[in-house]
């Protein structure tokens, strides 16, 4: 039996179909009993901060997908090193053989956001007992461009990351190399860098946007200090906004440029490109954007 984690989310949700259309015997951890129900799979209601509603959530569990939210808006610790640290526990408790997690590109101790906090986790997780653990430590998610403030209220891309090129990977190949890792043979002790297949500029992805749609997407660069000003002026606390300020000096200076074969290596066929996200994806595009 697998145990799912962040079930609802960008990752999560691609998972499940996935298991779902393999027969694989799987159940997903949800707050809301509502988001369970629409997932249409097996699932149990839990808190992580309920260690009661974890031990039941358990119950006859083998295999752990575990994932969770990204760095929340707040001073101090990140609440999910709690959390998560709580199902790293609970997963020890009940004799989990495997457990595989999501991490990210360049994670470690005392590293900004969410790089320190899957630091943190991962560390915990090798430390937690005998189960064998892998993880998965993806580029910048494609996945993202759909979100909320990705374009201007004038259809411009806003760039983030200066010139430097980033790995965009789907969120669909990241749940199929947890599927494989999950119900295939266990790699106990490995991480997985994912990429796609080929690293764009801000400039070019938007230059990848404007030939999907068949119109042009300018683009509005800002600078990582932009950006923690703009998110400053909106209430979120100093210590978020420099941390994020300093991550996308990270990927303006490379971090995220590089290509790997992680995904071609777990799955056996390429990882999707850009333009393949974009031809799936035009309507939620076109909405974004408000076209016709």
């Amino acid at each position: 039996m697998i145990l799912l984690t962040g079930a609802t989310g960008s990752i999560g949700r691609h998972l499940v179909r996935r298991l779902a259309d393999r027969g694989a015997e799987f159940r997903a951890l949800v707050r809301d009993e509502a988001k369970g129900r629409a997932l249409g799979c097996a699932y149990v209601v839990g808190d992580f901060a309920d260690p009661g509603s974890l031990t039941a959530a358990f119950d006859g569990v083998d295999r752990l997908f575990l994932n969770g939210p990204g760095a929340a808006p707040v001073d101090g610790e990140q609440p999910m090193v709690r959390q998560l640290g709580s199902v790293i526990d609970a997963a020890a408790a009940a004799g989990v053989e495997r457990v595989v997690k999501v991490s990210v590109w360049h994670a470690a101790p005392g590293r900004p956001l969410s790089e320190g906090v899957h630091g943190v986790l991962d560390r915990r997780l090798a430390e937690s007992g005998p189960a064998a653990w892998t993880l998965l430590q993806p580029s910048g998610f494609l996945q993202n461009l759909l979100a909320p403030g990705t374009f201007t209220p004038d259809g411009r891309l806003v760039g983030r990351y200066g010139g430097a090129p980033v790995s965009h990977i789907d969120c669909r190949d990241i749940a199929e190399c947890a599927e494989a890792l999950l119900t295939g043979p266990p790699r106990p002790g490995e991480s997985f860098v994912l990429t796609g297949p080929e690293a764009v500029t801000d400039r070019e992805l938007a230059a990848r946007i404007s030939h999907a749609l068949g119109r042009t997407v300018g683009l509005a660069p800002l600078t990582p200090d932009e950006v923690s000003a703009a998110l400053a002026a909106q209430g979120l606390p100093a210590g978020f906004t420099a941390g994020l300020a300093e991550l996308l000096r990270q990927v303006a200076a490379g971090s995220l440029a590089g290509v790997t074969t992680a995904v071609p290596d777990l799955l056996g066929r390429p990882a999707r490109t850009v333009d393949a996200f974009l031809a799936d994806h035009l309507p939620a595009f076109r909405a974004a954007l408000r076209l016709p």
